[in-house]
């Protein structure tokens, strides 16, 4: 990883990678660069052992207010042909890969979102296990606003979280979701006063890093792939992962602190 980086923040603290998007003057809007970063960040998180937990927040006010659309702009007036803009290749290059990082990490993601989250700082915010958010915190799809189609996962993300008649009202009608409303219709784990997010988050990303990591990552598996399994198949699973778990240290830590009365010391291995 990068010694620094120019539009995100990253910070290593007792198992915790905090990934912090860092354009508060355009709300923390993503561009290539920023693309970049933030999957070079999140390698790390896959690749440092002492990693247990990530989470992603934005500075300033907003979390992220999606893709910049003043790039979008100047391409445009560069070259008249709409095609000027390659949102395949952007997709598939920069954008995509980090969705699917975020869901295969073998440990917790947790999206703090602190203001608006648009577009595809919506889809980033919505791809994390848990999502923590300030009661100034709002989800907008953005997208039917510009001619555009949800992306980065969403349109199957969320029909399986929501359903059908709630994923479409986002998506067709472009509306703005409150945090209120988000955490009613379950897409949100907690919803804080704006002054406790910072610390509600860090207390719960200390205390996912000080858990059993493996089992953590073994349990994203099952979930991810229950989406899609029959239930033969996933009992077939679950039994796979339940016995790769119970050959970890930590399964072994659990049961002896179990029996001796005493708090687990979990090691992540």
């Amino acid at each position: 990883m990068p010694a620094t980086f120019s539009t995100i923040q990253v910070d290593i603290d007792n198992g915790v990678l905090t990934i912090t998007l860092d354009r508060p003057d355009s709300l923390n809007a993503l561009t290539e660069q920023m693309g970049t970063e933030l999957g070079a960040a999140l390698r790390t998180a896959e690749r440092d052992k002492s990693v247990r937990c990530v989470v992603i927040t934005g500075a300033g006010r907003a979390f992220c207010a999606g893709q910049d659309l003043r790039v979008v702009r100047e391409r445009f007036a560069a070259d008249e042909n709409p095609g000027a803009m390659d949102y395949g290749t952007l997709l598939r290059q920069r954008y995509n890969p980090i969705i699917n990082r975020i869901r295969t990490l073998e440990m917790p993601v947790i999206a703090a979102v602190n203001g608006i989250a648009a577009g595809a700082g919506a889809s980033l915010a919505f791809a994390c296990d848990l999502r923590i958010c300030g009661k100034s915190a709002a989800f907008k799809s953005a997208f039917a606003e510009i001619g555009l189609v949800p992306d980065m996962g969403m349109t199957q993300i969320l029909l399986r979280q929501i359903g059908y008649a709630r994923t479409a009202e986002l998506y067709l009608l472009g509306e703005t979701l409150s945090a209120e409303d988000a955490l009613a219709w379950g897409l949100t784990s907690r919803l804080v006063d704006d002054e406790h997010l910072e610390t509600t988050v860090s207390g719960m990303a200390a205390r996912l890093a000080n858990m059993p990591t493996r089992g953590l990552g073994l349990t994203k598996r099952a979930l991810n792939r229950a989406w899609t399994a029959a239930l033969e198949d996933q009992l077939e699973y679950e039994a796979f992962l339940q016995d790769t778990a119970g050959r970890t240290a930590d399964h072994r830590e659990g049961v002896a602190a179990y029996a001796e009365k005493r708090a687990a010391k979990f090691t992540g291995k």
